[in-house]
C-alpha cells in the first residue's frame, strides 16, 4: 500500500513539474529565440534550462535578457555547440532531445504492463510513444509501425534519443527503446518487468538488433 501511494505521489510531482510547458515546443515551431525577445516560448526555454541546471533565476520571465543569454551560452559551451547565445535549430534540437530523455529516464523502474501506455505501466512501444507524445512528437503506437517512422540511422552514428529496434517475440521489429549513448539504451523490458537500462553489447540484444530511427 505504501509503495502504491509513493508511486502515485511521484507521478503527481512529475506532472506538476511538466504543467505549462510539456506541450510547448520552440523547436517544432521553428522559432529562433534571441536576446531582447519577449515571448511565451522564452518561458519554455527558461524552464528547460532550469531543469538542466543552467538557468538559476528564481522565476521564468518570458524575457530573453542577459541572464537567459548567459545560460544559453553556458549550455552551448557544455554541449560543444556554437556559442552564440541564440537558440536556433541546432541548440533547440539538442535541448529537445535532452527534454525527451529527461522524461524517459524519469520513468526508469516503472513496471512493465503488456499494452501499457501510461506511467501506471508501459510496454516497450507504449513507453516510447508516451514519452515522445508528451513532448509533442507523435509516432505510431506499436513497434512495427514505429519502425517505419523517422529517419534511418546507422549504428555507428547513433545519437542520444534515437530509437533502437530489435526482433524478439516475433519476426520483424517487436521491441524498441531509446538510445542513451555509450552503447546503452533504456526500454520497458518484459523480462525484467520494468523500465531498465541495457547494453547493446549484451549478446541477447546485439544478436536481435535490426536498426535505428531518428524521430527528434
Amino acid at each position: 500500500m505504501k509503495k502504491i501511494i509513493s508511486t502515485a505521489m511521484v507521478v503527481l510531482i512529475f506532472f506538476t513539474v511538466l504543467t505549462g510547458y510539456a506541450h510547448a515546443d520552440y523547436y517544432s515551431h521553428n522559432i529562433t529565440l534571441r536576446h531582447g525577445m519577449r515571448h511565451s516560448e522564452v518561458i519554455t526555454l527558461q524552464d528547460d534550462l532550469r531543469n538542466l541546471g543552467f538557468f538559476n533565476f528564481h522565476t521564468s520571465t518570458g524575457y530573453f535578457g542577459d541572464i537567459t543569454r548567459d545560460a544559453v551560452m553556458a549550455y552551448q559551451r557544455s554541449r560543444n555547440l556554437n556559442v552564440d547565445g541564440i537558440v536556433g535549430t541546432q541548440t533547440a534540437r539538442q535541448l529537445k532531445v535532452e527534454k525527451v530523455m529527461w522524461m524517459a529516464n524519469f520513468f526508469q523502474d516503472v513496471k512493465y504492463v503488456w499494452g501499457g501506455t501510461s506511467p501506471s505501466g508501459f510496454d516497450c512501444s507504449g513507453y516510447t510513444h508516451y514519452v515522445l507524445f508528451r513532448n509533442g512528437i507523435i509516432i505510431p503506437r506499436v513497434s512495427r509501425d514505429q519502425y517505419d517512422a523517422g529517419t534511418w540511422v546507422q549504428r555507428n552514428q547513433l545519437r542520444f534519443g534515437d530509437l533502437v529496434f530489435f526482433t524478439t517475440i516475433a519476426p520483424g521489429p517487436s521491441h524498441v527503446g531509446f538510445y542513451l549513448g555509450n552503447n546503452n539504451f533504456i526500454h520497458a523490458s518484459s523480462g525484467a518487468g520494468r523500465v531498465i537500462i541495457s547494453s547493446l553489447n549484451n549478446p541477447y540484444y546485439s544478436q536481435r538488433y535490426i536498426g535505428s530511427k531518428r524521430v527528434i
